[in-house]
């Protein structure tokens, strides 16, 4: 089927309306009414052609909530009628062992992106800023009821990449975190992190959302701007998220680290980051990375943001101004996430 969307024709140039393919559902298929689309930074990276050369034109979009309109025959999972969402993967191979354990992002063969990959009828996937979607039901994730909708789409990208790590690492009461950088991914830190029972500390270069960071969760906010704050806070913590996606200098962080502690990178910036061994020797302690989750742990993290009523923060928009949205998402002037809503694309 003919569908409306939104792509990018080439690198670095605006998206625009177009319209794309969608395969027939097949035997375990599910077709998906979009509603909602969120803006993920990575968005923006991949069509700049910041992660490398792409298959042009592309639609983007990894952060998908619809509304099942129909599912092939053998899907029992998921109902005409159901409300679902869509991640960063819709395929991975199933049968090595990271995809039998759980762990689909990280399958041996490459998992199957929402868009720019290529899909198993050897097409391009293409991404949910655009009306439908049919997707492999395995990679189709159950939206609770009591989740705002559009709150919950970039749950799918930006809670599941923050929830890994802290439920990885094991925090909970008791727990000491800081989160690096308050934006998209750092406020869903926040908001997971003091959920689970953990201190939360914002690590941010100036003071100026301070406010937020407060209302949203944290416990205490700190400008990385002032020096001072290295000195004060120095072997104070069991994990820091960095969430950053620009260079920063990781020697200074993992000083902030308690003996044993972790910092983990979820942020991707496009330049490499340099550490000196002897900030890990000092303090035994660990530079880490995440990528999202697989399906399980997806879906526990959207059940258990409905337990605690946590959504993200977002700003909803016409997707005629998605061009707009990718300026101000540069400019940080975003509160935290933008999100597409889909009947504006009919």
């Amino acid at each position: 089927m003919q569908v409306n969307a939104y792509a990018a024709p080439a690198a670095g140039e605006p998206l625009v309306p177009t319209t794309v393919e969608r395969r027939e559902v097949g035997a375990n298929d599910v077709l998906i009414d979009i509603e909602f689309a969120g803006i993920c930074h990575s968005d923006i990276h991949t069509v700049n052609g910041d992660w490398g050369p792409q298959a042009f034109p592309l639609v983007p979009g990894h952060e998908i909530v619809g509304i099942v309109r129909e599912v092939g025959s053998d899907v029992s999972t998921h109902a005409v009628g159901d409300r679902v969402g869509v991640g960063c993967m819709v395929n991975s191979c199933g049968r090595c062992e990271n995809c039998i354990n759980g762990d689909e992002q990280y399958c041996v063969e490459g998992n199957v992106a929402t868009y720019g990959a290529t899909d198993r009828d050897g097409t391009i996937t293409q991404g949910g800023y655009s009306t439908h979607v049919v997707v492999d039901a395995d990679f189709v994730l159950s939206v609770p009821e009591g989740l705002d909708p559009a709150a919950a789409t970039p749950l799918l990208c930006a809670g599941i990449t923050t929830y890994a790590p802290l439920r990885k690492w094991g925090v909970g009461p008791g727990s000491k975190v800081a989160v690096v950088g308050l934006g998209g991914l750092g406020h869903m830190a926040v908001k997971i992190a003091h959920a689970l029972g953990a201190h939360v500390t914002v690590l941010s270069q100036s003071l100026k959302k301070q406010e937020d960071g407060l209302r949203l969760g944290a416990d205490e906010y700190y400008a990385t701007s002032d020096e001072t704050t290295f000195e004060d806070l120095a072997g104070r913590f069991d994990l820091i998220i960095n969430t950053v996606s620009a260079k920063i200098a990781i020697d200074s962080y993992l000083g902030l680290l308690a003996v044993d502690g972790t910092m983990v990178n979820v942020g991707a910036p496009p330049e490499p980051l340099e550490v000196n061994v002897f900030s890990l020797i000092g303090g035994r302690r660990s530079f880490a990375g995440s990528m999202i989750g697989g399906i399980a742990l997806t879906q526990e993290m959207l059940d258990f943001c409905a337990e605690h009523n946590i959504g993200s923060e977002i700003e909803v928009i016409e997707a005629a101004k998605v061009n707009e949205a990718y300026e101000r998402v540069l400019a940080s002037d975003v509160r935290y996430r933008f999100v597409i809503d889909a009947k504006t694309l009919a």
